[in-house]
């Protein structure tokens, strides 16, 4: 029985070694291969003198080297960190120091960029870089810097852990302040890993293509319910959506994930051939598939199965609808994924009858550990299952989404809308405080309100609505010059709204309902799914 996120490559590797587990550009490693890169990451990393649970942040782009960071730093007894490769230092610097990261796997590249902000990450020791440039010139006064070659010899393994020990942190933006970390056991991800791989029937044979971040929990996924299938996956950094459906057609791909906007891209693309009859399913989560759009595709695809899907960061993935009841249900979420319960529950605690509203409550073993650090936002997300029998005495803990939901009288669940202001873009989870904390960095805005505004390929855009500076004029071009110097492109906003002054609520807040009202039509409304 598999119980450790790193044992999923390893048993595939003693089981079949000979069989690919990763394909990049024109490199393919083999389970073998792969199973003996984790272990010596692992024992380097021991030998390196990282304690049991110690953080190993990986910034690079998706490689080899990325896939064995996480898989050795689980093997390791160590916790790894999948930092966006699109973030920008200061971004990167806020993760390398709230969760204390001892080692950094990243490029020399990417090491230099992020030189003056690396006196920010104290508790950061070790630096390890992949690739051939060299790196002279990179200040390591505070940090060993080694190559990935050079990397020690080891003896021992790791460190012991047991399956609800921490393995990963992924950092997810709240609807206020900066980026969060869920913490994630091992138990959490085996388990989505195992559900997920079970109702999308994964098998050896599969050859699922990674177009998403690895950063991103759906992202992910892709390696983990490969890997415990013993299939292989194909690693891709796209640049233009022609290319997702390039590489597919090369790999004669039969799993694609992707969110809103990719689909959209892609649904008009002429799909190769060799797509058409290799590609088994493809799954959509991080927001809502347009109806139009998954027309298309069905349409494209005839025998393609398309499993529409629902999840959270900090419970991974909760519900899907299976592709049987896509004419029936075209809107519903579905129903809760193997291993999981949800439930609808009112302002009072207790379960919704059909058709009403209430919180989507996840349980089970998916649920994730809280916020790395963070008591308060764990408390106001992570709390009691309702429903408890009384006579358990020990708490069982529940995410409560923020969402609400309702359930049809056949148990199948349908969105409503969002509780707090999140922004949900390009199929990223957006605070809008850090956009403003961001704009006024550029000391060119007196007032600046971020907002998501509907929109029909995106999901929803960012929109800033702010009123100048004393003594600056409204220069829209240069904010969004400085928006870009501090912020990932997907956060900078799509359209920037100047005001003398802001709309505020009787409490003197800014009226973030009343401008969200106001924008609305400002890109059409959006063909909901």
């Amino acid at each position: 029985m598999t119980t450790l996120l790193h044992e999923l490559p390893l048993r595939a590797a003693l089981a079949h070694p000979e069989r690919p587990a990763l394909r990049h550009k024109e490199q393919t490693v083999d389970y073998g291969t792969l199973g003996s890169e984790i272990e010596r990451f692992a024992r380097a990393v021991i030998a390196l003198g990282l304690e049991r649970q110690e953080r190993i942040a990986v910034f690079l782009p998706k490689q080899a080297e990325t896939v064995i960071t996480m898989f050795g730093a689980a093997r390791a007894g160590c916790v790894f960190v999948p930092v966006n490769s699109v973030l920008k230092p200061p971004q990167v610097a806020h993760i390398l120091k709230d969760c204390n990261v001892r080692l950094l796997v990243t490029s020399p590249e990417r090491a230099r960029d992020l030189a003056t902000v690396l006196p920010e990450c104290p508790d950061l020791r070790l630096i390890v870089t992949v690739g051939n440039r060299p790196t002279e010139g990179l200040d390591t006064a505070q940090a060993e810097l080694l190559t990935w070659q050079d990397l020690p010899t080891g003896t021992s393994a790791g460190h012991r852990v047991v399956d609800t020990d921490v393995v990963s942190i992924f950092y997810t933006s709240g609807s206020t302040g900066r980026p969060k970390g869920v913490v994630l056991s091992h138990r959490n991800m085996v388990a989505g890993a195992l559900s997920v791989a079970s109702y999308l029937e994964n098998t050896p044979e599969d050859r699922l293509l990674a177009v998403l971040p690895f950063s991103f929990d759906y992202g992910f996924s892709q390696l983990s319910t490969a890997f415990v299938s013993g299939a292989s996956v194909a690693l891709i950094d796209y640049l233009f959506a022609r290319d997702v459906l390039t590489l597919a057609a090369k790999e004669r791909a039969t799993g694609l994930a992707g969110v809103p906007p990719l689909w959209l891209q892609i649904a008009d693309l002429p799909w190769p051939d060799e797509v058409v009859r290799s590609l088994r399913y493809i799954t959509n989560s991080g927001g809502a598939m347009p109806v139009a759009t998954l027309r298309k595709l069905r349409a494209a695809l005839p025998n393609t199965k398309p499993y529409l899907m629902y999840g959270l960061t900090e419970a991974f993935r909760s519900t899907y609808l299976p592709p049987e009841e896509l004419d029936r249900r075209p809107e519903s979420m579905g129903k809760a994924i193997p291993n999981a319960e949800i439930l609808v529950v009112n302002s009072d605690g207790k379960l919704c009858g059909p058709d009403e509203p209430g919180e989507l409550v996840h349980r089970g073993a998916l649920v994730s550990l809280g916020y790395w650090n963070d008591p308060a936002k764990t408390a106001e997300r992570f709390k009691p299952a309702p429903a408890r029998d009384p006579a358990l005495v020990l708490t069982e803990m529940a995410v409560w989404s923020g969402d609400t939901v309702r359930t049809d009288a056949d148990g199948f669940l349908y969105f409503i809308g969002r509780r707090d202001e999140m922004i949900k873009t390009s199929g990223y989870r957006v605070s809008p405080t850090e956009i403003e904390e961001a704009v006024y960095a550029s000391q060119l805005v007196g007032d600046a309100v971020a907002v998501g505004v509907p929109h029909p390929s995106l999901g929803q855009a960012i929109v800033l609505v702010a009123s100048p500076a004393p003594g600056q004029t409204a220069d829209t071009k240069r904010l969004l010059d400085e928006c870009r110097k501090r912020m990932a492109l997907y956060m900078v906003p799509l359209h920037v709204e100047w005001r003398e002054a802001l709309p505020r609520n009787p409490n003197g807040k800014f009226d973030r309902p009343q401008l969200a009202a106001q924008l609305r039509g400002l890109f059409g409304e959006p063909d909901k799914a």
